[in-house]
């Protein structure tokens, strides 16, 4: 017979179910172009971590100086933000070479895959939206045609010294948090993604410091932002951050053609500017198979998850 106390069962389960939102949001970060924040919104934790993050504030400090350690734990939600950081962490060390492999083996089936989550999760997201009106579809539209925008754009230059790499870091941080939108596709856009590789291969600290600091000011900054917007103009927001995930299928889409590429810390060549194909035109650009029923078959399989994931921690799960 258990003899654990109600209360803390079921706080070590939800932890449980915190601690594997966070491994799947360490293996969505690992592929280039997919957003942990995009999981975060499969698994209705989106908008508790960002009041957790935003939580990061001035008394947060006072709290801290004046040793009252309970309560700055209590008022950033410390429980959870440790749950979901382990998860993810586990996740990028445990799955980080199976994720690459696959990656450098079988793009098209693993882009497949990603491609049906997605998919998924933003058409089970339209129907968290309440009251649509012409103005909610607008923000559906204007964040469709920011993630295309995005996911076709040529690389740039962000060549501005110290300013530059904490700008990268303020950028992809944010990126990082919006659904649809991957902090390292930002840093490939912005012509800086081998440059912060090779500072964190040569143990750049210098330039890992400047660029950690600009992604600590985006993060807290960004967060307090989208908390605002999700607290005040809520079914706006959703419309919004459901484009986001709308436009960026081009960015996961299965069949590309590369237009631009950029140099990995390995000296290999990496995908800077994309644009989708049909699979047939696929295979006649790059003489490769393009496995339409297995992707097929993985999209589907992407779907399935989504709903089961939508069915064990959605809204409709949460209430009932």
């Amino acid at each position: 017979m258990c003899r654990c106390d109600p209360a803390r069962c079921a706080e070590t389960v939800n932890s449980l179910g915190v601690f594997v939102r966070g491994m799947l949001m360490g293996a969505a970060d690992i592929v280039p172009g997919v957003s942990g924040g995009t999981v975060a919104f499969i698994t209705g934790i989106y908008e508790k971590l960002i009041d957790s993050i935003s939580a990061f504030d001035i008394n947060l400090l006072k709290l801290l100086v004046a040793g009252d350690v309970r309560r700055a734990w209590e008022q950033v939600n410390g429980s959870f933000l440790l749950a979901l950081g382990l998860g993810i962490l586990t996740s990028i060390l445990s799955l980080a070479r199976v994720v690459s492999w696959l990656l450098a083996h079988y793009p098209v089936p693993l882009w497949a895959f990603f491609f049906g989550l997605i998919l998924a999760s933003a058409v089970m997201l339209l129907r968290q939206v309440q009251g649509w009106n012409p103005a909610r579809g607008v923000y559906l539209v204007v964040g469709t045609i920011i993630a295309l925008a995005i996911s076709v754009a040529p690389m740039l230059s962000l060549d501005f010294g110290f300013v530059g790499i904490f700008l990268a870091g303020f950028i992809a941080i944010c990126a990082m948090i919006l659904p649809g939108i991957s902090g390292s596709f930002i840093l490939i856009l912005l012509g800086m993604y081998a440059t912060v590789l090779n500072a964190l291969t040569s143990f750049d600290l210098l330039f890992v410091s400047v660029f950690a600091v600009g992604a600590a000011c985006g993060l807290l900054c960004f967060s307090r932002i989208l908390h605002w917007l999700l607290h005040h103009y809520r079914a706006s927001t959703l419309s919004l951050l459901t484009g986001f995930l709308f436009g960026s299928l081009a960015i996961v889409w299965p069949w590309k053609e590369v237009l631009q590429s950029v140099v990995d810390r390995h000296g290999e060549l990496r995908a800077a500017q994309q644009v989708p194909v049909m699979p047939g035109e696929y295979a006649a650009l790059t003489g490769q198979d393009p496995m339409l029923l297995v992707s097929v078959a993985l999209m589907l399989l992407g779907v399935v998850i989504v709903w089961l994931l939508d069915a064990r921690w959605g809204p409709a799960a949460a209430s009932g």
